[in-house]
């Protein structure tokens, strides 16, 4: 089978006027002109590109990873393949030691049964948090870093956590980050209020991503740079970034990207159960949330996760003029899937790799979905 269109998102460049050839669910070969084809399935002035890879999201169409439910867990998977997303990290909450035992199992025992997007790892969201910048976190179940936790959660999930979020300042940090690192788990900072100096010394031991820039961690200040000032500026790091129009303002997010350059920026969703739901009363873990006018928000009126859709932050930054076609795809795709060390199974176009692909219309609305070389959408 082949596909063409106008444009296709490659890891280095658009090819325009080219095809795929796609032979037993993966890309047998990349066309540099289609001119010559005939039996060919065109887009026309479409683009194609990489599957989206969402690293940060705890759940969608009514369902929560925190539900420890199985069927819900492929009902996310199926769901979020209709929106463009072919490989996820399922994002736990801060919970007591044994719902995120049983939660991780679940992960872990039913990955293979979900048939839509590919579960590609877990991301732990918590437990080592501080408090003053909770979030949506539940403070009662915080505690400091504990590396025999962390690799009882390896255990339990089959090998799957991937990345974790912590609060840098807390006592233990760096060994644990460092021990983390052996062990094969990205450690991301987040929901913290560490000093830049705390920041740059777990960047230092091993950490690698800043959870939601902006949001649940300390500020920028002329005096005192913050973790957001850590995430605009350190090397060799990955900043997320909630594009909704809600959590971080559209001037904010082209600051990140014009210090960061949008290589290393990486578009998350961190949507909640309600993603893809009507507006009304959801839970986010242990909290009540209330869902309306594109957000959803704890009884005190903070933003608890998002609703957001990864093909509609991908649009939202070339609407704001903030990111070209190419590195808005890019953000949603192999940059998360760098963060994270998968992008050698996902997040990007390349000869025998599986043809897991989107196809965006020149609205840049998501058109196609394909997984395996399989029409999905």
């Amino acid at each position: 089978m082949f596909i063409k269109s106008k444009y296709i998102v490659l890891e280095d460049r658009v090819l325009e006027n080219g095809a795929l050839e796609i032979d037993n669910g993966k890309i047998k070969s990349i066309l540099e002109s289609s001119d010559k084809l005939e039996d060919c399935i065109d887009y026309g002035d479409s683009i194609i590109g990489p599957g989206f890879v969402d690293t940060h999201i705890h759940g969608y169409s009514g369902h929560d990873i925190m539900d420890k439910d199985a069927k819900g867990l492929e009902i996310i998977s199926d769901e979020i393949l209709k929106i463009g997303v072919t490989s996820f990290l399922p994002t736990t909450l801060t919970d007591t030691t044994e719902n995120l035992n049983e939660a991780v199992k679940v992960v872990g025992d039913n990955k293979d049964n979900c048939k839509g997007a590919k579960i590609r790892g877990i991301f732990l969201e918590g437990p080592f948090f501080s408090l003053k910048y909770k979030g949506a976190q539940d403070p009662n179940c915080f505690s400091n870093p504990d590396i025999e936790k962390l690799k009882k959660w390896q255990e339990l999930s089959g090998g799957l956590i991937k990345k974790i979020a912590i609060a840098p300042e807390l006592e233990g940090s760096e060994e644990f980050i460092k021990e983390a690192r052996k062990i094969g788990v990205y450690v991301a900072i987040g929901h913290t209020d560490a000093s830049y100096d705390q920041a740059k010394s777990a960047v230092d031991a091993g950490a690698n991503i800043f959870v939601h820039t902006y949001n649940a961690m300390s500020p920028l200040h002329h005096r005192n740079p913050g973790v957001a000032g850590a995430a605009l500026t350190l090397d060799n790091v990955y900043a997320e970034l909630i594009c909704d129009g809600h959590h971080v303002h559209p001037a904010a997010a082209d600051v990140v990207m014009k210090c960061r350059g949008c290589q290393s920026v990486a578009l998350i969703t961190d949507c909640m159960m309600a993603g893809g739901m009507k507006d009304g009363d959801y839970k986010l873990g242990h909290f009540d949330v209330k869902v309306a006018d594109g957000t959803a928000r704890l009884e005190s009126g903070n933003l608890a996760g998002s609703i957001l859709k990864l093909k509609d932050g991908l649009k939202n930054v070339i609407n704001w003029g903030i990111a070209s076609p190419f590195e808005a795809i890019q953000m949603a795709s192999l940059v998360p899937a760098k963060s994270v060390g998968i992008d050698n199974i996902c997040g990007k176009i390349a000869i025998g790799r599986e043809a897991d692909l989107v196809v965006l219309n020149k609205n840049y609305d998501l058109e196609a979905v394909f997984l395996d070389g399989k029409k999905v959408k």
